[in-house]
């Protein structure tokens, strides 16, 4: 067999993959939005959940869902940074490098529902949080961190050398060029992955299972006080999340519209999830526009 052949064969395989991957995204996106867009209207998306009866709406579910991912961001994101700037810029090769390289990479291969129960055993049981929005968020940051990591590093890695070498040049302090120079410069790459890994918790279900529980109360929004039991900040109370919610539909449901409010639910929270993808596309690319200069 002679390169050409090879080369073609090769080339038609890579393609083949391509076409596969992305007709089972569109069969997928397809298949859950042709059947939920018909569910979707305003007195779904603002009224409560009913437990028997029909007609029941996601307010409480879809608020719990954005709570509980704006909780996980603050957690994760200043730690999930600082990490990274540690691994690209100021770890030394050895043994403590290695270890904690090794732990971020377990981390991140970890199955949710394994982080969920540890979740259950540290947050819920040990710390005494109870079924809440803030153990929930915690466990999520456990399973997010290592994303963030692993972006941030990536991202300083990849800012030129000659940059950073430039403002050493110059006498600038490795702190300050950290601060001035590889940060704003890694920063497209960093909210993109920032971005990307929100859309990543705000799907996720098995984490919630154990930390934030499986059932949230009649939220009263106009009630502020988070110290109060039904307002919708207090981040001491259980919270079923969307992505919760469609699991309990589909395996416990009882209502008699129980495949149109799980229909309905999974279309909005795909909506959700690409409109962060493609937020994490677009805001990425402007950034990086505007600090490299190009139109």
């Amino acid at each position: 067999m002679n390169r050409r052949v090879t080369n073609n064969i090769a080339t038609s395989v890579f393609v083949l993959c391509a076409v596969i991957m992305v007709a089972t995204l569109i069969y997928l996106l397809g298949y859950i939005l042709t059947n939920g867009l018909a569910e979707i209207n305003w007195s779904f998306l603002s009224s409560n959940s009913s437990s028997f009866q029909a007609g029941g709406g996601i307010k409480n579910q879809l608020w719990n869902s954005f709570y509980i991912l704006v909780m996980t961001m603050i957690f994760s994101v200043p730690l999930g940074v600082l990490g990274g700037i540690y691994l690209a810029e100021y770890s030394k090769p050895g043994k403590i490098t290695n270890i904690i390289r090794t732990s971020v990479e377990v981390l991140s291969s970890l199955p949710s529902i394994v982080v969920g129960m540890f979740g259950l055993l540290v947050f819920v049981q040990y710390v005494g949080l109870g079924y809440s929005i803030i153990a929930g968020a915690l466990a999520l940051t456990v399973f997010n961190l290592p994303v963030i990591v692993r972006v941030t590093e990536d991202s300083i890695r990849s800012v030129p050398l000659r940059q950073k070498n430039a403002s050493l040049a110059l006498g600038i302090t490795h702190w300050h060029t950290v601060k001035t120079v590889l940060v704003p410069a890694a920063f497209p790459g960093i909210l993109t992955g920032v971005i990307l890994s929100a859309g990543r918790v705000f799907g996720e279900a098995a984490a919630l299972l154990f930390t934030a529980g499986l059932s949230s109360p009649n939220l009263n929004f106009n009630s502020w006080n988070p110290f109060n039991t039904t307002s919708p900040l207090n981040p001491f109370r259980s919270a079923e999340t969307l992505s919760v919610h469609i699991w309990k539909v589909n395996s416990q449901g009882i209502m008699p519209d129980v495949l149109e409010i799980a229909n309905g639910s999974a279309a909005v929270l795909i909506i959700f999830v690409l409109i962060f993808n493609l937020s994490a596309r677009i805001i990425g690319g402007l950034i990086f526009s505007k600090i490299s200069g190009k139109k």
